[in-house]
């Protein structure tokens, strides 16, 4: 099943609310009978909950643009008796990233940005980038044979690192300068080395970033980063306007995204859930909703894993992404725009070798390029996140689907592979 998301998604969170004015009409509307639309995933569902795999889960399933229908089953803790709702909030992770790789689209349609573009022409600092030698076991350079260029960044083939992916010297120099874009509980967790604090602004951010090598040639080889984290800086400075106030005005509010944060308001924790780890002898807690590092304001808006989110949210950016950039009478961006957008951005000779075999890679999440056997149509695209979600848009087969859960498995994980073959077969049925 092409939707296995690893460990390497990543985490974080920070602040900010959408106007409750811009709520479509229809998310108020009452539910509809469902039974026997989406055979098998309500039984999908439960299957997790009744093994006491995860508290809670829930799905958001439509046809095109219609209406979606909301699946869940659980509650928002293990020790909660709050039942998970469309409006319950979800840590995002990487979800995040064509969220940012969208946003980055929209200045492309203004011409503030173009794809071939050395993002030096915006960060002064990344105007001679150098590359390791070797980057697992020295920090000694060269300069690079080609400039970090915005679609570098969209598609991760920018030759940066991760703390999550990289590995020896890079690793370690990541870790002292605090380039960590993302955080998972007011605890120290095993296997997760937190280093220096993290840096304290997306321009700070940058400026240390640029200081060490890159990992690649930009343009050689896809390699999973903090390319969409570096965007959030390329985006503010081209707008002109805070990372997260430009995602505020020019997508949250206009699509009517009223639960999403980089900050969970204390008004809003009785709806948050609980985040746990799966080990080889059970789960555990890491970030319990009462006392939740997403309580905090972070360093800054982690544009590759920040957002919290919940269904019907998330939702409304998916179907803005099957309307080809609109909702309903609401229109974000031109459907060439997003026509583009959703489509393989990855240069013809760059190797790509994504966590899904047969994949390209658009703004900010894959793209179907082959068929898959679970009859996936060619162009899907979307991305899931650390905790267990992933959501996506299949327009060959007039489908948007996303599903949600909270647990951290520290390898592949099988309720998004499983999820997705349910709705697959859902659809067949």
């Amino acid at each position: 099943m092409t939707f296995a998301i690893d460990r390497r998604h990543f985490i974080g969170a920070s602040g900010l609310v959408a106007a409750a004015s811009a709520m479509p009409a229809f998310a108020k509307a009452k539910p509809r009978d469902i039974s026997g639309v989406w055979p098998g995933i309500q039984e999908e569902l439960d299957s997790w909950v009744r093994r006491d795999r995860m508290p809670g889960t829930g799905a958001a399933l439509a046809r095109g643009v219609d209406q979606a229908d909301f699946l869940v089953s659980g509650t928002l803790a293990k020790d909660s008796k709050i039942a998970i709702t469309p409006d319950s909030l979800f840590r995002a992770y990487s979800m995040t990233k064509p969220v940012t790789g969208i946003a980055a689209m929209l200045l492309f349609e203004e011409g503030k940005l173009k794809l071939n573009q050395n993002i030096a022409d915006l960060l002064p600092e990344w105007a001679n980038p150098m590359v390791a030698y070797d980057p697992e076991n020295s920090l000694r350079a060269r300069p690079a044979m080609a400039p970090v260029t915005v679609r570098t960044l969209l598609t991760h083939t920018a030759g940066l690192g991760y703390n999550i992916v990289s590995k020896g010297a890079m690793r370690k120099e990541y870790l002292r300068l605090g380039l960590t874009p993302g955080v998972v509980s007011r605890k120290q967790l095993p296997g997760f080395d937190t280093g220096a604090p993290t840096a304290p602004s997306l321009k700070e951010f940058s400026e240390r970033l640029a200081s060490v090598p890159l990992i690649l040639d930009p343009g050689m080889k896809w390699s999973y980063s903090v390319s969409l984290d570096l965007l959030g800086r390329v985006i503010e400075v081209a707008s002109g306007m805070a990372f997260d106030e430009f995602l505020q005005k020019r997508l949250f509010a206009p699509l009517g995204m009223t639960s999403t944060f980089f900050r969970v308001p204390d008004s809003e924790l009785y709806r948050f859930t609980s985040n746990y780890a799966a080990t080889p002898i059970g789960t555990f807690l890491i970030d319990p909703a009462n006392d939740s590092i997403y309580s905090d304001a972070p360093a800054f808006p982690f544009g590759g894993a920040g957002l919290v989110t919940s269904m019907r949210d998330f939702d409304r950016f998916l179907l803005m992404l099957m309307g080809e950039g609109a909702v309903g009478q609401t229109r974000i961006m031109t459907p060439e725009t997003a026509r583009l957008a959703m489509s393989n951005l990855v240069h013809a000779d760059t190797k790509m070798e994504s966590f899904v075999k047969g994949q390209g890679f658009g703004a900010g999440g894959r793209v179907t390029i082959n068929t898959g056997s679970n009859g996936e149509g060619i162009g899907t695209f979307g991305w899931g996140g650390a905790a267990s979600t992933i959501g996506w848009v299949d327009r060959a087969n007039n489908l948007r689907a996303s599903g949600w859960t909270q647990i951290m498995t520290g390898g592949d994980q099988p309720f998004t592979t499983s999820f997705g073959k349910a709705v697959y077969a859902s659809i067949k049925a």
